[in-house]
Parts: structure tokens; sequence; C-alpha cells
């Protein structure tokens, strides 16, 4: 199968990769994720080293899980759900917000140029520089800043993805963009539940697609919700 991680003919096969190959099938291929570069993508980032240790067994369950300071690590079909509507084309450069432990990104940078993520928590910051780099992905670059803000200096982006939950669109994010670039990002009054929204940016107005419900921790910050 193409989604197979590869490893080497004198490798023996662990619970890890069973466990992965599932995940992909049965909680991706089986929702709908038709996207093949996001499906291999999914199958080739090692999810149980971005779990903590004593939740590497549940690594690749249908949910969520705590990373830590009151953060989380996104179920494995929201990952992929995301990434499929920003519909990259493997030349982006992607701005996201919420580093987490690193996950995303390790996932992301396997279909961009370039991959800028903002973490607003200096622990996991320092978690995710070390675990991204021991691992080899090298075309991500972990900023500690106000995510809620964006990253002025490195605009424009092909594609923002937003991993937590906003009352409204940033402005900053809306004046980061490219022209025809899209993001998604989880929209909603109350701060853990949200409705997907792609946001993309044409010559004169704004397209607006609603892709479902979900559910993420708040996005906080200065144009996000306060830290209270």
């Amino acid at each position: 199968m193409f989604w197979k991680r590869k490893i080497s003919t004198a490798a023996v096969v662990s619970d890890y990769l069973l466990a992965c190959e599932q995940m992909v099938r049965a909680q991706l291929v089986g929702r709908n994720i038709k996207d093949t570069r996001v499906l291999q993508a999914m199958a080739q980032v090692p999810r149980e080293e971005f779990v903590p240790d004593d939740m590497r067994s549940s690594a690749y369950d249908d949910r969520a899980l705590p990373i830590g300071q009151d953060q989380t690590i996104s179920q494995p079909y929201t990952v992929a759900f995301m990434l499929q509507a920003l519909q990259l084309t493997g030349q982006d450069r992607v701005l996201e917000i919420g580093t987490g432990s690193g996950y995303g990104a390790a996932v992301i940078s396997r279909l961009v140029r370039h991959v800028d993520t903002v973490e607003r928590l200096p622990a996991l910051v320092g978690g995710a520089r070390e675990r991204l780099r021991r691992l080899g992905y090298h075309n991500v670059t972990v900023h500690l800043a106000d995510g809620t803000l964006g990253l002025a200096e490195y605009a424009p982006f092909d594609a923002i993805v937003v991993t937590a939950g906003a009352k409204t669109l940033p402005p900053a994010y809306a004046e980061q963009l490219g022209m025809g670039g899209r993001i998604v990002i989880p929209i909603g009054s109350r701060p853990r539940s949200q409705t997907m929204t792609c946001y993309t940016r044409g010559e004169n107005q704004w397209r607006i697609e609603k892709l479902g419900g979900f559910a993420f921790v708040p996005l906080i910050g200065e144009q996000g919700w306060p830290t209270d």
C-alpha cells in the first residue's frame, strides 16, 4: 500500500508501524481523506515520537492526546482533514499556529517547501525544536511568539493553518496571506466548540467555506481569547 512507512528489509515491523497503517486505513481513508500526498505524509511521520512517553501506546488512537501545559496533540483525522482542505502544492511556504509537540509541523513539512510554526508556551517550544531536529525535519522553523499575530516578517504565506479555536479570524492572518492562499481555522463563540472554516483570498473578495464542527483548545493572545 502506498501509505506504508518505509523500513529496511531487515527491520522488524513494530507495533507502531502496524498501528500507523491501521490509523491511515480506518481513520483517514475510511473517512474520506483522499489526498494521496496527505495520506503518505501521515504514514511517514512517527506519531509516537510526539506524545509523552506514557502515552506512546495510544499514539495512533482516534482521539486527541494531552501533551502537557493544558495542550493537546490533535486527533489524526483532524490533522489530515485540515491539511487536505489547504490543498497544498509542494512548493508552499506555510504558517502553522500552535506548534504543540511539533507533530503537525512534521506532517506539513512532508508536503511543502518550508513551515514556520509558532508556539506561545516556552516549555513546548524547546521540546518541539529538539524533537524536530532529532528526527530530521529540517524545513521547519519553530518560533516563540504570540501566534494570534502571525509572523509579519516572514509574510506573505501561501497557506496558514491554525490548531486552536478563535472567536473570529485574526486580522493578522488575512494581512499575511498571499493572493490565492488559504487559511484553515476553527471559528466559534465558545472556547472549545468551533466550526472548521476555510478562507480563500481572491483578487477582490474572500471565499468562505464552513467544513463542519470540531473542538480545539482556545487560541490565546492579543487577537484571540484572553489568557484568563
